[in-house]
């Protein structure tokens, strides 16, 4: 890995190329691929270079992701490991930890999960009430978290629990690395209005945690978990890019380790340079609903095209924001208000694209399947293999305004933080947690 301070984007994707020329191979297995892709710091390459990375800025890791792509190979390892626990222990682990933890976020061999919501701690996430009690060198957790994303394929877990009750709410929660194989770690999926379980919740019984997998400091967990909420509102928000998105799952769950790698890659895309960079999904969301105007007439309605064309603004409004955000990086700081920026215009995104792709789809916004039979005898009837996409993110769309903190939780941040306009009455800042009123 060589110094790229002073590297064109130009060069770093030659180096990119004439490292996949000799590297990517079909036939290897899925973990054999990533051991390569993760120890050469092609998987992480915004990370530092001392830690599985190449100090690349936030605008050319997505074109490394890009180019990977459309060469045809298998891009990194997908999932929360990437995404938001590689960050945190980046910025907050100690070198023993990161040595322990961030091998196997980018060669795969560990997926993770993030054991944050509660029933009753969800936009007042510093309210939980999950315990993790010392014994030795050792935590007992005990409590129940709710809206865990993967966690059913998860090796291991970002918990954040309470450990110090008397003390006000944010000073007494503490960061741990949870092994979610162990007795006493009960997960269940929660099945959504869609017919899909793409969350779970997980009750803690008498679970371990160790003292050596504390991140960040004991008590210090509040500080720790906003590095992860930052980290997750810019990749969920708008125009965000990263690297949760390969067709191969990571982790000893899924079994995709053992499996060839060839297996999950499709056809290489467009050359390099002839990616976006920005809208990603939302972009080819808006594609797609084009395509099915035009197929169905609905195209001539002026009120249609006028939305598609609102949607377009709202799209590129974001790869902008976006590119702020890439920007920060690039100089060293941390996710600041762009992230819940991005992260409000995603919602409005979702929204706008839910209530024109069931105008355009007209009647057969009725009718959704909720299982791969169903999905199959819809198409049958109504010869559109792209209404089942639309209406299914129809019902998910309430989500986006929900996880990774709510639209009103982005608000307060911004007018607080931001605009620095007074914040919310809170009586129980200064009580301790245990002295606080909870149902």
């Amino acid at each position: 890995m060589t110094d790229t301070a002073t590297r064109t984007s130009e060069d770093i994707l030659d180096d990119l190329q004439a490292w996949l020329r000799d590297n990517w191979d079909p036939d290897l297995t899925v973990g054999e691929w990533w051991e390569r892709l993760g120890t050469s710091g092609w998987a992480a390459p915004g990370w530092p270079v001392e830690w599985y990375g190449r100090g690349l800025s936030r605008d050319d890791t997505v074109k490394v992701q890009q180019a990977i792509a459309a060469h045809g190979a298998l891009g990194a390892p997908g999932g929360l490991g990437l995404l938001l626990a590689g960050p945190t222990i980046v910025a907050h682990g100690t070198d023993e930890q990161k040595a322990r933890y961030l091998r196997d976020i980018v060669t795969g061999q560990r997926a993770w999960c993030q054991l944050f919501s509660e029933p009753g701690a969800g936009s007042d996430l510093a309210g939980l009430q999950c315990r993790a009690v010392a014994d030795g060198d050792e935590w007992i957790v005990n409590g129940q978290k709710v809206w865990t994303s993967a966690g059913h394929i998860a090796d291991l877990g970002m918990l954040i629990a309470r450990t110090d009750p008397d003390v006000p709410k944010h000073r007494g929660i503490t960061y741990f690395a949870l092994d979610m194989h162990q007795p006493g770690v009960d997960v269940r999926p929660l099945t959504e209005m869609t017919g899909r379980a793409l969350f779970n919740e997980v009750f803690l019984t008498d679970a371990v945690a160790t003292d050596d997998a504390i991140l960040g400091g004991r008590n210090n967990g509040w500080a720790v978990a906003n590095t992860t909420l930052a980290n997750e509102r810019a990749g969920l928000g708008a125009g965000g890019g990263h690297a949760a998105a390969s067709a191969a799952v990571p982790g000893t769950v899924m079994g995709h380790l053992e499996r060839r790698a060839g297996d999950f890659v499709s056809t290489p895309g467009r050359a390099r340079g002839g990616a976006s960079g920005g809208a990603g999904m939302f972009g080819a969301t808006h594609k797609l609903l084009v395509e099915l105007a035009r197929g169905n007439g609905a195209i001539d309605d002026p009120s249609v095209r006028q939305d598609l064309m609102r949607l377009h603004t709202m799209n590129e409004i974001a790869r902008f924001t976006n590119l702020r955000l890439k920007a920060a990086k690039a100089q060293g700081r941390a996710p600041g208000p762009e992230g819940n920026t991005a992260k409000l215009a995603m919602s409005q995104i979702v929204r706008l694209t839910r209530d024109l792709g069931l105008r355009i789809l007209g009647p057969y916004a009725t009718l959704h399947a909720y299982d791969d039979a169903g999905r199959g005898a819809l198409h049958d009837a109504t010869g559109n293999p792209f209404a089942p996409m639309v209406t299914e993110m129809a019902l998910f769309s309430p989500a986006p305004s929900i996880y990774g903190g709510t639209d009103e939780i982005q608000r307060n941040i911004i007018g607080e933080r931001v605009l620095g306009l007074p914040s919310e009455p809170r009586t129980d800042k200064d009580v301790p947690f245990k002295d606080t009123l909870r149902a």
